[in-house]
């Protein structure tokens, strides 16, 4: 590996280069503008082509704040044209990928944290290109993924790319990658406490942080928010209702159980992901080939149950509103971690995150029938606690979830949820093959490469000069 100079950003600042520095975090706070933007219009393309032109219907798959339909249409082919829909795009997708950039396929975020710490930050100039066009397909026709993993990607290849075309350090490459992935993050998520944080947590699956990099992550989130909300508007992404604040303490037990349960299904969750990637790679056929398999068998199961179709944002806000009943709810809990497995375990692009939301959406919602609580109140905090706990990043799960809701009056529960998943998920995955959904984490920054780097050069000292 490259040497990692002995500069800190920080150094930076006080020799006088500070000023440099602050521009190249605003350069790229309005790339990652630019780049969600592009990856959301030619997202909404792609399922036009798909979903409407080649499978005749239109999924219930938006949300009215992002101009998405919370009602599906099915034309005069019928539902059948749904695994039509499904097999080509993954068959484009997989052809896409593994014929111009491998490293493009599967969730994206577990791409730039393997940069982080084992690549100096370094992302082939392709690759964010690669991976917008093969998620777009992959999501846009129906495959159960998200936009998390491929704009973190993009949006940090853009920070890589920056940072090649006017020769930064290897130091600041890696701090513009994480720049670049919370700006992107702040702008597809309406979230930029979340996103910044996301950014600096995601990278452990410990309790880390690359503290460091938090000022800087933080400025690009909250430009990148600003910039977003002057072109799409300020709303959430979900309505929730307001006074959805505790009001005894029976509803704290409740929660408890829900985090709880929750590590449960936070432990299971990355198992069958990547045993189902461990089952696809073994396959003695052509990788190009495999996400049709995938897109083929998902589009069978969403002839069944069309929610697990796409990120399934608007069933999501079904879970909040109270529209989907009980005997559903358990159910398209399991039957999206097989969809997810299938999309994108098979090599398809796409994220994790909005699945990992789907299904704590759906357990809050199971909970909240039998405590019988606000249905509302529960799947938004289901939705924190299952991802939390499965991606090993609970306080940036907690501040996303609660932005990406105007949830403030349930921050206080959803902390309490997030605590006891992430507690039970590392008590049940020691015994498991996997331990969290983003592979390429390692435990702490004295495991990271980069800072074994740091340390050989500055005794100790990172990303951040800590």
């Amino acid at each position: 590996m490259t040497s990692l100079p002995t500069e800190s950003p920080e150094q930076s600042l006080e020799h006088g280069r500070g000023w440099i520095f602050l521009i190249d975090v605003v350069v790229l706070a309005v790339a990652g503008v630019a780049a969600a933007q592009a990856f959301t219009w030619l997202l909404h393309h792609c399922q036009s082509l798909f979903l409407v032109t080649v499978a005749g219907n239109q999924p219930r798959l938006g949300l009215p704040t992002k101009e998405g339909l919370l009602h599906e249409i099915i034309g005069s082919r019928g539902v059948w044209g749904i695994p039509l829909a499904t097999t080509l795009g993954g068959l484009l997708s997989g052809v896409i990928v593994y014929g111009l950039a491998p490293e493009a396929e599967g969730h994206g975020t577990d791409a730039v944290v393997g940069a982080f710490h084992r690549m100096g930050g370094y992302i082939r100039a392709r690759v964010p290109f690669v991976k917008m066009v093969a998620s777009a397909i992959t999501i846009g026709s129906g495959g159960s993924a998200g936009q998390e993993g491929p704009i973190a990607l993009i949006s940090a290849g853009v920070g890589s790319i920056y940072a090649g075309l006017f020769h930064r350090s290897e130091r600041h490459r890696r701090l513009l990658v994480l720049i670049g992935m919370a700006a992107g993050f702040s702008a597809i998520f309406r979230s930029p406490i979340g996103s910044a944080f996301f950014a600096v947590e995601v990278l452990y699956s410990d309790m880390e942080f690359e503290a460091g990099a938090l000022l800087y992550v933080l400025l690009a989130a909250v430009i990148a928010y600003a910039l977003n909300g002057a072109i799409v508007g300020w709303a959430p992404l979900f309505r929730v209702p307001d006074n959805l604040s505790v009001t005894h303490m029976s509803d704290f037990i409740a929660y408890a159980v829900l985090g709880l349960t929750s590590g449960i299904l936070g432990g299971l969750l990355p198992n069958i992901f990547y045993r189902a990637r461990d089952a696809f790679r073994a396959l003695p056929i052509p990788p190009h080939f495999k996400p049709a398999i995938g897109g083929l068998a998902v589009g069978l199961l969403g002839l069944k149950l069309p929610q697990i179709l796409g990120g399934g944002y608007g069933w999501i806000q079904e879970a909040i509103d109270g529209h989907i009943v009980f005997s559903l709810l358990g159910l398209l809990v399991f039957a999206k971690m097989i969809a997810l497995s299938l999309t994108v375990s098979s090599g398809g692009s796409g994220g994790v995150f909005a699945p990992g939301l789907f299904m704590g959406a759906m357990w809050g919602g199971f909970l909240a029938h039998v405590f019988h609580m606000p249905t509302a109140a529960m799947a938004v905090v289901g939705m924190a606690a299952v991802f939390g706990g499965a991606a090993r990043v609970p306080i940036a799960t907690m501040f996303m979830v609660t932005e990406m809701t105007n949830g403030y009056d349930l921050l206080v529960p959803t902390a309490l949820a997030v605590i006891f998943s992430f507690l039970v998920q590392d008590l049940v995955v020691r015994t498991m093959k996997y331990k969290s959904l983003y592979e390429q984490q390692v435990s702490g920054r004295i495991n990271s490469p980069a800072h074994m780097a740091g340390t050989l050069l500055k005794g100790g000292s990172s990303i951040g000069g800590q």
